[in-house]
């Protein structure tokens, strides 16, 4: 497989998500799917439609069966074509539940079925996390030694395995609501997206015993339909993700996370700061003892926008520094880079860029006084 076929990967996702775009949010205004500004965490000047997610999801649906049907570039090496079908489904399941929350804003109790079922739906695909390496030494830690087969079908068998299932649901879960709490600015969650795939491609392609190309492929057809969103998405958005969009990018990154060799940790280093975003908003909040489904503005991304930087500053800082992590991840992966090295890493970033960000915002409130 060429490199030409990546690049064609690629054009297609990408073509079909800016053609169907501007129909979703068409769709979306006709149906009085919109996000209302309300001055305080929504700057938008206008009411701007939702559902671009479901843009994304056509397109990467869309180009995943052309392949599947005309192409074998997806099915074999990594992944089966029951791993590509589980994706494909547990996308649906997102699509479908951010449609009916963006509709009828869902309790977040109910917020919470759509994405439950479709990581259960790529578990049960045969999708899952084997190993991770040890987080504090050398050498891997097998998380697939406790199973019990169910049953079998067309030659495979279908198991549960504790400890692997666990850590994978665990895993996916977390990327998910990642991506869904990180988009507050217009085209952060989508930009993000588009690298942190890219870089999952080249790592995929750079693996020492032989290049994952269907894993590979997979990742050129996110970072299409995303990219494409993202012409639209971009600061001044004329459409946002939507819940369905936000869910589906954290997905199908731990998924490709996952089917590329269970770089779990290649992943954490690139989306380190949303990661790390998410953890310290769940910790803020118990200490307040505020809601977790309640919204604020206290997240990084609108950190910057108080220090005093706009909404387009804000985005190109942050796409640097997952760029700058992405880059890291991608070099010292063969150095055998742990999860702590990395999480000390990027924790030490991140309160270095929160305390910059507090001390602009004090000298700005004090300019102003």
């Amino acid at each position: 497989m060429g490199h030409l076929d990546f690049i064609f990967a690629l054009l297609i996702s990408f073509s079909v998500c800016l053609i169907a775009t501007p129909i979703f949010g068409w769709l979306a205004k006709k149906l009085g799917i919109v996000d209302n500004p309300d001055a305080v965490r929504k700057i938008h000047k206008r009411p701007i439609p939702l559902l671009g997610g479901l843009a994304v999801f056509i397109s990467f649906n869309f180009v995943v069966l052309l392949y599947i049907f005309y192409s074998d570039a997806l099915n074999g090496q990594v992944l089966w074509l029951k791993n590509i079908l589980g994706v494909c489904v547990g996308t649906a399941i997102l699509a479908i539940g951010g449609f009916l929350d963006d509709k009828y804003n869902l309790k977040a109790r109910y917020q919470l079925v759509f994405p439950i079922l479709a990581i259960v739906a790529v578990i049960v695909s045969g999708i899952g996390i084997d190993f991770v390496q040890n987080p504090f030494g050398s050498g891997m830690i097998r998380l697939d030694q406790y199973q019990k087969i169910l049953f079998w079908y067309d030659g495979f068998p279908y198991k549960i395995t504790l400890l692997a299932d666990l850590f994978t649901f665990i895993w996916l879960f977390a990327l998910t609501y990642t991506t869904k709490i990180y988009d507050g600015l217009d085209g952060l969650v989508s930009g993000t997206t588009v690298i942190g795939a890219f870089f999952i491609f080249f790592t995929a392609l750079n693996k020492m015993d032989f290049a994952q190309t269907d894993v590979a492929m997979l990742a050129m057809i996110v970072s299409g339909a995303f990219l494409g969103f993202l012409v639209y998405n971009f600061n001044p958005a004329t459409i946002f993700l939507g819940e369905s969009g936000s869910t589906i990018a954290g997905f199908l990154l731990g998924v490709l996370s996952i089917a590329s060799g269970s770089k779990v940790g290649v992943t954490l280093l690139i989306l380190s700061i949303p990661v790390i975003d998410l953890i310290w908003t769940v910790i803020r909040r118990l200490m307040e003892r505020k809601s977790f489904s309640e919204p604020d503005r206290k997240h990084l991304h609108h950190r910057l926008l108080d220090a005093g930087f706009s909404v387009k500053q804000a985005v190109l800082i942050l796409y640097t520094v997952v760029l700058v992590f992405g880059v890291a991840a991608y070099f010292l992966q063969d150095l055998h880079l742990t999860f702590a090295v990395a999480g000390g890493f990027a924790l030490m970033v991140f309160m270095m860029l929160t305390a910059y960000l507090y001390r602009a915002k004090k000298l700005r409130e004090k300019a102003l006084t």
